[in-house]
C-alpha cells in the first residue's frame, strides 16, 4: 500500500505526455479495464476470504451432504482458477503496456538526440556560411582594385604606344624631309 502512493501517476511522466492522443486514449482505457479486473478480483478475495461467508459456506456444505461439498468446492476452485488466469492476464497485460510505453519513450529519446545532431550540424553550417560570404566579399573588393588597376595600366601602355609611334613618326618625318 505504501509503494502505490509513493509511485507518481504515470500520465505525468515525460513518455506519458509525448504519446499520440490515440495511443494514449487506447492505453487509458486497458488501464480502467485492469483496474476494473483488479477490483472485481479484490471483491471477490474478500468475499470468499471473509470470516461470515467462511461460516455460511461450512454450514451450507454440511447441510447439503457430503454429495454438494464436492461440487462447492470443484465450484469454488474453478471460480478461484478462473479469478487467478484473469489477474494473470490482467497482469501481462500492464507488462505489455509498460514495455510498450518504454520503448516509446526510448524512440522518442532516439528522436531527440538526432534532432540535436541535425541542429549542431546546421548551427555549423551557418557559421561556415558567413565565414564564406566574409571572404566572398573581400575577393570581391580585391577583383574591383584588380580591375580598376588593369584599366589603368592599359591607358598608361595605350599612352606610351601612342607617344611611341608619335615619336617614331616624327624621327621618320624628320630624316626623310632632310
Amino acid at each position: 500500500m505504501e509503494r502505490r502512493r509513493s509511485r507518481s501517476c504515470p500520465r505525468s511522466s515525460p513518455a506519458w505526455r509525448n504519446l499520440q492522443p490515440s495511443v494514449k486514449a487506447g492505453l487509458l482505457a486497458k488501464l480502467r479495464e485492469y483496474k476494473s479486473d483488479l477490483n472485481n478480483v479484490k471483491s471477490e478475495l474478500k468475499r470468499i476470504s471473509a470470516p461470515n461467508a467462511r461460516q455460511a459456506t461450512r454450514e451450507e456444505l454440511l447441510e447439503a451432504g457430503m454429495a454438494d461439498t464436492l461440487a462447492v468446492s470443484t465450484d469454488q476452485r474453478g471460480r478461484l482458477m478462473m479469478t487467478t488466469e484473469r489477474l494473470n492476464q490482467s497482469t501481462d497485460r500492464i507488462k505489455e503496456s509498460r514495455r510498450t510505453m518504454l520503448e516509446t519513450e526510448e524512440l522518442g529519446v532516439s528522436i531527440l538526440q538526432d534532432l540535436h545532431q541535425q541542429r549542431q550540424s546546421l548551427l555549423h553550417a551557418h557559421t561556415t556560411l558567413h565565414g564564406v560570404d566574409d571572404n566572398i566579399g573581400k575577393s570581391k573588393k580585391i577583383l574591383a582594385a584588380m580591375s580598376k588597376r588593369m584599366d589603368r595600366n592599359k591607358w598608361i601602355i595605350g599612352g606610351i604606344i601612342t607617344a611611341l609611334v608619335l615619336a617614331i613618326l616624327i624621327i621618320l618625318y624628320f630624316k626623310l624631309a632632310h
